[in-house]
């Protein structure tokens, strides 16, 4: 399910799946993106970034015409202790390698994976990026 920002409306609360993972994204080439994202966080419950939260950079291939400040960027990750990815959507390599990968941690934030639970995974992803 995609939402453009949070809150979500509640009239549809009771229709509603869980929530497994929150993958906010942010397209390096808008600082309203950046703005939306951070907007949103507020309304993020704080059980959420114990490992069901990532931030996915898109766009990182365009470097040249970022508006959006790489530190601000990683400040989330460190403020919300949650990972973030970057991905640049039109090369398909790269965009299918994203995709498996968010897969795979929904699966993990779902606990269909037996032995690994969201915080350790993010605990993982958090000292694999500090080596």
């Amino acid at each position: 399910h995609l939402a453009t920002s949070l809150p979500l409306p509640s009239e549809r609360d009771h229709l509603r799946p869980r929530i497994d993972l929150i993958a906010f994204m942010i397209d390096i080439k808008s600082k309203y993106s950046l703005k939306n994202v951070e907007d949103s966080l507020a309304h993020v419950d704080a059980s959420f970034f114990l490992g069901k939260v990532c931030f996915l950079v898109t766009g990182v291939g365009r470097v040249n015409y970022c508006s959006v400040e790489m530190n601000a960027i990683w400040k989330l990750g460190e403020t919300y202790c949650s990972p973030v990815l970057f991905c640049e959507l039109e090369l398909e390599g790269i965009r299918v390698a994203t995709a498996q990968r968010l897969l795979r941690m929904l699966q993990i934030c779902a606990g269909h994976i037996p032995g690994v639970s969201a915080l350790s995974f993010g605990s993982l992803m958090r000292s694999s990026a500090d080596d």
